[in-house]
C-alpha cells in the first residue's frame, strides 16, 4: 500500500479549510488542547516507567517503607491518568464531530444545489452511491484521520521520550570478535529499531492487498444498501407486476458480491493478523530476554531490568506505528478516495457548466415574459443528436403541445430547467420561475400537508386554500390526513400522487408550467378535466405539455413536433 503525495494533497485541499472556517478559533483551541493532553499522556507514561523501576528496586531491597511510598504514588498517577484520559477522549470526540459536521455540510451544499445531484450522475467518474459517501465515508475519513494523526503524534513523542531513557539504560555492551573488541552504545535502542523495522517491512508487504480489498467491499456494501432502498421505495410497483422473484435474484447477486469481497478482505486481513498477533506476543518477551543477561551478571538492578523492558516496548511500539495501523490506514484511505471521487465529480461538473462550451445549451435569463428557443439542438450523452434547429417562442397564456418522441420531449423540459446542458443553441427564460411537473411528484416523508406544500413552507398556504384545491382535484378524502405522518410515495396510489401534483400547482400558481406526462395514470376524461382546471384557475399561465392523450390536441393552441 502506497500513500502518494497526490492523495495527501487532495485530502488536505478537501478537509484542510476546516481549520480556517468561521469557527477557526474554537477549532484551533480544541486542536491545541488535544496536543497538550497528548503530551500529558506521554508524561504519565514516562512517570509510570520510573515508578516501575522504583517499585522493583524496593521489592528487591525488601523495603516496606519504599513499597508504601510507591503505593501512594500510584494512587496519584491513577487519578491523574483518569483525568487526562477522560479529558482527551472528550476533546477528541468533539473535534471529530465538528470536522465531520463541517465536511458533511460542505459536501451536501455542493451536491444538493441547482440539480447538481442529478447532473453528476450523467458524467464519468467514480461517484456512485453519493448517499453512502456522505453518510458513512465522511464519518470514517474524519474520525480515522484524527485517530491516526493523534496516534502518530503520540508515537513520535513516545519515541523521543523513551529513546533517551532506553539509551541511558542500555549502557555500553562490548562485542568480542576474538582479535578486537567493539563497544556498542545504546544497544537496546538499535535492537528496538531493527526489531520494529523488520516487523514494519513485513507488515507493509503483507498489507498491500488490504487497501484494494477494503475499497471493493465498501463499494459492494453500498450497492447492496442502495438496491434494498430502491426496492423499498418502489415496493408497490414491484408487487403489482409480481417482480419479487427478480428482486430476490438481484439481491442475492448483490450479496454474493459482498461475500466475495468479504472473503477477499478476510484473506488479506489474515496475513496482517498473523503478523500482529505474533508480534504482540514477541513484544512482551523479547525486551526482557535481551536485558536478562545483564541482570544475571549483576550489571543492572531488577528495577532497571523492568524499566528497560518497558522502555523497549514503548520504543518498539512507537516505531511499529505502520504495522499497528495498517488496517486503519487502509480503511481511512478507501473512504477518503470515495469522498474525493464524489467531490471531483462535482468539481468537473461545475467546470463544464461554467465553461463557455459551444456544445452546451446556454440558458439566458431575460426580463421579458417569453420563453424562446434559439437554434436549439439536444444531444444524448453518446453524442447522438435527438433534435436540432428548434426555434420557437411561447408567451403567457399560450398552451403548447409537445408531440413526437416523448424521450426527446423529456430532455427538452430538463434543458429548460437546467438539468440537460448537452446540446447547442440557447434557451431564453422568462423572468418568472418555471414549474416542472414530472410523471410522479416528489412527496417527502412527513405530514401530508408538508408533502403537498413542498418545497414551500406550510405557513405559506391557508387551510381553506388546501381544502379547496383538494376538492377541485377530487381528493376530498385526504383532508383528514393533512397532519398525518407517512411515507406518501408508498402510501398513495400513482393516480393520487399525480392529483396531488395538480394541487401543488394550484397552490403555487406559476406562470410557466411544464407538464411531462403528469396525468398519464388518469383516464381520458379525468386528464382533460385536470387540464381544463389548470387553464381555468391559471388563465395567464403558459402551458407546455407532453402527453399521450389524443384529446389533448384540441385543448392546446400550438404544437411542436420533435
Amino acid at each position: 500500500m502506497q500513500l502518494s503525495n497526490g492523495f495527501f494533497i487532495q485530502f488536505i485541499r478537501l478537509a484542510g479549510p476546516f481549520w480556517h472556517s468561521e469557527n477557526k478559533s474554537t477549532i484551533r483551541s480544541l486542536t491545541l488542547a488535544l496536543f497538550m493532553l497528548t503530551v500529558m499522556q506521554i508524561g504519565i507514561a514516562v512517570v509510570i516507567t520510573v515508578w516501575s523501576a522504583d517499585l522493583f528496586n524496593a521489592l528487591e531491597q525488601r523495603s516496606m517503607s519504599g513499597l508504601f511510598t510507591q503505593i501512594g504514588l500510584i494512587v496519584l498517577i491513577f487519578a491523574a491518568n483518569i483525568a487526562v484520559t477522560t479529558a482527551h477522549f472528550k476533546v477528541k470526540r468533539r473535534l471529530q464531530l465538528d470536522w465531520r459536521s463541517w465536511l458533511t455540510h460542505h459536501l451536501i451544499s455542493k451536491w444538493m444545489t441547482d440539480g447538481r445531484h442529478y447532473l453528476v450522475t450523467h458524467i464519468q467518474g467514480t461517484h456512485d452511491n453519493p448517499d453512502g459517501r456522505i453518510a458513512e465515508d465522511i464519518r470514517i475519513a474524519t474520525e480515522a484521520a484524527i485517530d491516526l494523526c493523534h496516534s502518530l503524534v503520540y508515537c513520535s513523542l513516545v519515541l523521543i521520550s523513551f529513546t533517551k531513557i532506553l539509551w541511558t539504560l542500555s549502557g555500553t555492551v562490548t562485542l568480542d570478535l576474538l582479535f578486537f573488541e567493539i563497544p556498542i552504545y545504546g544497544h537496546l535502542v538499535w535492537l528496538a529499531i531493527i526489531y520494529a523495522a523488520c516487523a514494519s517491512s513485513l507488515g507493509w508487504w503483507l498489507g498491500r492487498p488490504y487497501t484494494m480489498a477494503t475499497d471493493a467491499r465498501q463499494t459492494v456494501e453500498a450497492n447492496f444498501r442502495f438496491g434494498l432502498v430502491t426496492a423499498r421505495e418502489n415496493s408497490l410497483a414491484i408487487a403489482l407486476v409480481h417482480g419479487e422473484g427478480n428482486e430476490r435474484s438481484r439481491f442475492i447477486g448483490l450479496f454474493k458480491d459482498i461475500v466475495h469481497a468479504w472473503q477477499r478482505q478476510t484473506l488479506a486481513w489474515s496475513y496482517l493478523f498473523m503478523l500482529t498477533s505474533g508480534y504482540s506476543v514477541l513484544s512482551m518477551a523479547f525486551p526482557i530476554l535481551v536485558s536478562a543477561p545483564r541482570y544475571i551478571l549483576g550489571s543492572i538492578s531488577l528495577g532497571a531490568l523492568m524499566q528497560s523492558a518497558q522502555a523497549f516496548q514503548q520504543t518498539a511500539g512507537a516505531l511499529s506505528w505502520p504495522v499497528d495501523n495498517m488496517a486503519r490506514v487502509a480503511e481511512w484511505r478507501a473512504s477518503v478516495e470515495r469522498v474525493l471521487g464524489l467531490v471531483n465529480g462535482l468539481d468537473r461538473l461545475e467546470q463544464e457548466i461554467v465553461l463557455h462550451d459551444p456544445h452546451r445549451i446556454h440558458l439566458k435569463k431575460t426580463e421579458q415574459d417569453v420563453l424562446r428557443f434559439c437554434d436549439l439542438c439536444i444531444i444524448r450523452l453518446d453524442g447522438v443528436v435527438c433534435v436540432s434547429a428548434i426555434n420557437a417562442e411561447i408567451r403567457p397564456g399560450e398552451r403548447m403541445l409537445i408531440t413526437g418522441n416523448a424521450f426527446t420531449g423529456s430532455k427538452l423540459f430538463k434543458a429548460i430547467v437546467g438539468l440537460w446542458p448537452w446540446g447547442e443553441g440557447a434557451i431564453e427564460l422568462p423572468r418568472d420561475p418555471v414549474f416542472f411537473m414530472p410523471p410522479r411528484p416528489y412527496l417527502p416523508t412527513g405530514t401530508l400537508r408538508a408533502a403537498i406544500c413542498y418545497p414551500s413552507a406550510n405557513i405559506e398556504y391557508t387551510e381553506s386554500a388546501l381544502t379547496e384545491a383538494l376538492e377541485l382535484v377530487g381528493l376530498e378524502e385526504l383532508q383528514e390526513q393533512l397532519d398525518h405522518v407517512d411515507n406518501w410515495a408508498s402510501a398513495l396510489s400513482r393516480e393520487q400522487q399525480q392529483r396531488l401534483g395538480v394541487v401543488r400547482l394550484l397552490l403555487q400558481q406559476p406562470k410557466w408550467i411544464l407538464l411531462q406526462e403528469a396525468m398519464d395514470s388518469l383516464d381520458s376524461s379525468c386528464e382533460m378535466k385536470m387540464l381544463r382546471l389548470i387553464a381555468q384557475k391559471l388563465p395567464d399561465a403558459a402551458i407546455l405539455t407532453i402527453t399521450n392523450e389524443p384529446l389533448a390536441e384540441g385543448f392546446h393552441q400550438r404544437r411542436i413536433i420533435l
